[in-house]
């Protein structure tokens, strides 16, 4: 595993789905103290929206919920997954897509969905448990090609499973260090049992904006 623990959130064109769970992982990892030990990034399977911002329905339900946020869109690289530890699909088309661009079986290990990760799945460590990762009904739905509320269901979504990521990140990197020096123990100074604190509440609904005509995210 690298120094620092890589994790990049995958989605169709990088302005919808996967920004969002950049910023609420980025905050989860923040209000456990464990910014400074993970990088969090975001891509598209697609290149078409690059250079641009996030969707302003995502920006939308990111203020509302109170997460910091600031984006500019890009297309995963095979190359990258040489330097990353998770990559995090946000469907199982991406999944599929993600794991067919891997060089080695040992890089189509490190994706898996988001929601694999979620409150109903059990998973613990990082990947899903066996039977799950493929599965659509594990899908966070596109939500380009709606209004506000598909975005705020999103949202929700990516909040529910960001809990159970958080978990398993920090049992994987709590296992690395004790590899490396089994005195150091936990680096985070927190028991490997401390479940994820402070899941944000929900937000109220705000106006949708028209939906661009390009590719979805």
């Amino acid at each position: 595993m690298t120094t620092p623990f890589r994790i990049c959130f995958v989605c169709t064109g990088n302005i919808c789905r996967s920004p969002m769970a950049e910023a609420v992982f980025r905050a989860r990892l923040a209000e456990d103290g464990l910014d400074g030990l993970v990088e969090v990034g975001s891509a598209g399977t697609g290149g078409w929206h690059e250079g641009e911002g996030a969707d302003p329905r995502t920006d939308a339900v990111l203020r509302a919920g109170g997460y910091v946020h600031g984006h500019t869109a890009r297309q995963f690289h095979t190359s990258w997954f040489d330097h990353l530890d998770l990559v995090i699909a946000l469907d199982s088309g991406h999944l599929r897509e993600l794991r067919g661009l891997a060089p080695t079986a040992q890089d189509a290990a490190k994706v898996h969905l988001l929601r694999s990760y979620g409150p109903d799945t059990g998973a613990a460590v990082p990947g899903p448990p066996p039977g799950l990762g493929t599965v659509d009904d594990l899908d966070v739905p596109d939500p380009y090609y709606g209004g506000i509320a598909g975005f705020e269901e999103c949202l929700e979504m990516i909040e529910a499973a960001s809990d159970g990521l958080l978990v398993a990140v920090r049992a994987a990197i709590m296992a690395s260090a004790a590899a490396t020096d089994p005195a150091r123990g936990d680096d985070t100074g927190r028991p490997q049992t401390q479940e994820p604190r402070h899941p944000h509440q929900p937000h109220q609904p705000h106006q949708p904006h028209q939906p661009q005509e390009k590719e979805s995210a």
